[in-house]
């Protein structure tokens, strides 16, 4: 049976629906299920199961047939999909060995890292712990929407702490800078940089900042609008 056309949200509940059909085999083929015993699966009600199977339905996540003693329901390819989606999720989390690569665009900042990075109780700390004083300013990437899902991974890393400070007028936050190459997107890569990620910001999560010693800008012949990917490891 087709879906329904129904517009309705496929979310974590139904991804719990689409992974006990797949455990009995619907991503194979069609299988035969119960209400009763889909519900006692997940722990809910029949209603429930129904609701959710109709989401599925109208999301074209599955095909179901109704009988007189249950319904036949076979995962369709987005179906499928849906749920390779959250292997790959589960499987960078948790088979990750210390590395994570974050593609994105180089774009233009706020101008706030050349101010930052100059500071005398960053700098000394920059030169102490990751071995060079930056140039000043950050590169400024965009990550791409994958990537930006991505990002959560650094902090499965082991970073470098720069701690807070402060001076007679205010106290300054600390960060964790990590290990980084940015490519460019035509073949030449930076080694020696860092990805920094302040404990306080004001930055949309899809904004990425790096510092190195030289402008890295410059080093790849970058503009915006160019594609890098950034390798970071851990420290």
């Amino acid at each position: 049976m087709a879906g329904n056309g129904a517009s309705l949200e496929v979310g974590f509940d139904e991804l719990a629906v689409l992974k006990v059909l797949a455990l009995e085999g619907a991503h194979r083929g069609e299988v035969k299920i119960s209400g009763g015993d889909l519900a006692a699966d997940l722990d809910v009600s029949t209603q429930t199961v129904s609701r959710r199977l109709q989401a599925l339905e109208g999301a074209d996540c599955l095909d179901r047939e109704q009988v007189a003693d249950g319904q036949f329901v076979t995962l369709s390819e987005d179906g499928v999909g849906r749920l390779k989606a959250e292997y790959e999720d589960y499987r960078r989390i948790f088979e990750a060995k210390g590395t994570v690569t974050l593609d994105g665009q180089i774009t233009t900042g706020m101008g706030e890292g050349r101010h930052y990075v100059t500071l005398p109780g960053y700098n000394v700390q920059f030169e102490e712990k990751l071995g060079y004083d930056p140039y000043p300013g950050t590169l400024n990437v965009t990550l791409s929407a994958a990537s930006n899902r991505e990002r959560s991974i650094l902090g499965s890393l082991e970073g470098i702490t720069i701690t807070e400070w402060e001076d007679e007028e205010r106290t300054y936050g600390g960060a964790t800078c990590y290990p980084a190459t940015v490519e460019a997107d035509t073949g030449p890569t930076f080694e020696g940089a860092h990805v920094i990620v302040p404990h306080r910001t004001h930055h949309d999560t899809d904004e990425l900042e790096l510092i190195a010693p030289e402008r890295v800008r410059d080093e790849l012949g970058l503009l915006d609008g160019d594609e890098v990917s950034v390798h970071v490891e851990s420290a």
